[in-house]
């Protein structure tokens, strides 16, 4: 570009200006308001960034190995986080997605209050926000696209609906300890709500003790253990998932007792090691919550990054299992 003094000639300046308004079209032309301007990261795949609770269960292993296969199988570029069971780690992981400008952000709160801000700050960069597995208790919507997970009130009413059924000809008190999940969590607040509602039907059924084993078998082992201790005549123990109703196993033979037949126990998840135990009349009645949900987060994944309209919730087909259920199933259970 040539120069005479401090004046740039007209056809320099003419080259410069076309050059500006160029650049000005093809970046607008890369941004959109689902994906910023670089989540694509020029290969024309879409960047899910995820951050996952944590690995405190089998069932969250195989919620994880879910989603990790199937974003591979959609051509789907995966970012992912384990947020060891912390809030301000799932924070950090959001944002870091939001400045590296994903297209899409996906993740399982560990806890439902708290996340305004940082929803709105993927909100204001353009990027759409999928809820899995579980649900925040926000009370703008717009924040998030959509929720795709399981009803956990129902799993926690199917649960007590069981019990009901089963002690309806009891004739006493029928004493219950509960082994809740991560304190805050959507499941373990719902699960706990969907089965005292059910149980309320029989005034017989009282809950004793109820303690956050937080989603672990070290947990429910421990917290078990305790429950044995300050309370000699347990009934039925009803846990929140499936790990914590296998330490609580180890705590109850430890104790002498027999699982299953002086303890009647009720969990939720149906991973492979609960439907075992129930198979073996160790546990007694499993509410289904699938971790499978991959496939349907990557077709979700396309439909808002492409702009389309979604539902607010998404629920997953789940179902229950008694002991002979459970041996039908086992064979071909796939986590």
């Amino acid at each position: 570009m040539r120069k005479t003094g401090n004046t740039i000639s007209r056809r320099g300046f003419a080259t410069v200006l076309a050059a500006g308004l160029l650049a000005t079209g093809l970046a607008a032309c890369s941004n959109s308001d689902t994906g910023g301007d670089g989540g694509d990261g020029g290969d024309g795949k879409i960047v899910l960034g995820f951050s996952q609770v944590g690995a405190e269960s089998g069932w969250r292993t195989a919620n994880t190995n879910s989603i990790k296969e199937a974003a591979a199988a959609a051509g789907i570029e995966l970012k992912f986080d384990d947020a060891q069971q912390k809030q301000e780690n799932q924070i950090k992981a959001i944002r870091n997605y939001i400045q590296q400008k994903v297209d899409v952000i996906a993740f399982s709160p560990v806890v439902e209050s708290g996340w305004d801000t940082v929803l709105k700050e993927a909100k204001d960069a353009g990027i759409p926000v999928i809820l899995t597995d579980r649900a925040v208790d926000s009370a703008d919507k717009s924040l998030y696209k959509t929720f795709l997970g399981s009803d956990f009130v129902k799993e926690g009413r199917l649960s007590g609906e069981w019990l009901v059924e089963q002690t309806k000809s009891a004739t006493g008190p029928v004493n219950i300890v509960e082994l809740q999940g991560t304190t805050g969590s959507a499941p373990a607040n719902d699960r706990k709500k969907g089965f005292a509602e059910a149980i309320a039907a029989n005034p017989n059924l009282k809950i004793i003790a109820s303690q956050s084993g937080d989603f672990t078998r070290a947990g429910g082992k421990q917290v078990m253990e305790q429950f044995l201790k300050a309370n000699p005549k347990i009934d039925v123990l009803f846990a929140h998932n499936d790990d914590m109703g296998l330490g609580a196993l180890e705590a109850i033979t430890a104790a002498g007792k027999v699982p299953g037949k002086d303890i009647t126990i009720i969990t939720v998840d149906a991973v492979k090691d609960g439907m075992q135990a129930l198979a073996d009349g160790k546990f007694n009645f499993i509410a289904e919550c699938s971790p499978l949900l991959g496939p349907q987060l990557m077709d979700l994944a396309k439909k808002v990054h492409a702009g389309e309209q979604v539902p607010p919730r998404i629920e997953t087909e789940e179902t229950t299992f008694t002991q002979e259920q459970a041996k039908e199933a086992l064979p071909n259970r796939k986590y």
